[in-house]
């Protein structure tokens, strides 16, 4: 695994209707946006087409973008089984085209996108947009699946960061805890970012088969 050195991930937030794009650089300061946008599919004609243009759209901003990881939410149910299946669809379309031109793939549950972003899993839209306009330093407030994919992509950076410190846990106890320490102050009064470092460090140093 690479260190806290600069990094460039892909958040994307896939639908039918809206595609919401976001790419982040991630050195070891604070976050910075590259690019956020949000792209109309219903212009591109019916169902198929847009699925075509997911993969159109994907294609020109890895080219452009060059990101070494995506970030996207895992499957969730809808209450209509028909927004279910297009969203299963789009998702499809997009990891593919990712695996395509060799970057790694990273799934989240919107609970723990919540939760790294916001530091609680039942956080609401407008808190979530607060937060993302806060951490990437944003003026304006953004689309909403545009909010969404910057959202994931830090959301993966914050667990990132985390496993690079739990993996600093095999050091000597002490420069581990001051390591640990200055992640949680760096991150506590802006994201969730302490409470992955807290998780990554507990399951580090649990013995193996232990999955209390």
């Amino acid at each position: 695994m690479q260190g806290m050195t600069t990094l460039r991930i892909l958040g994307i937030d896939p639908g039918s209707v809206n595609l919401g794009l976001a790419v982040i650089d991630a050195p070891a300061t604070a976050p910075r946006a590259v690019a956020v946008h949000s792209e109309a599919l219903t212009r591109r004609g019916t169902f198929p087409q847009r699925l075509g243009a997911i993969l159109t759209v994907l294609d020109e901003w890895i080219e452009i973008h060059r990101p070494a990881e995506l970030a996207i939410e895992q499957i969730f149910m809808y209450r209509s089984p028909e927004s279910s299946l297009k969203l299963a669809q789009a998702r499809g379309v997009a990891i593919a085209a990712a695996v395509r031109h060799g970057l790694s793939v990273h799934e989240y549950m919107p609970a723990v996108v919540k939760q790294a972003v916001v530091g609680t899993g039942r956080a609401d839209k407008t808190q979530v947009a607060h937060m993302v306009r806060r951490l990437l330093s944003l003026e304006e407030a953004l689309p909403k699946d545009a909010t969404d994919a910057a959202a994931i992509a830090l959301c993966h950076l914050y667990r990132r960061r985390s496993l690079v410190v739990a993996e600093q846990a095999a050091l000597p106890p002490a420069k581990a805890e001051l390591l640990r320490h200055m992640a949680q102050t760096r991150h506590r009064r802006r994201s969730g970012q302490a409470a992955w470092t807290d998780l990554a460090l507990e399951r580090a140093r649990k013995p193996k088969g232990d999955s209390t």
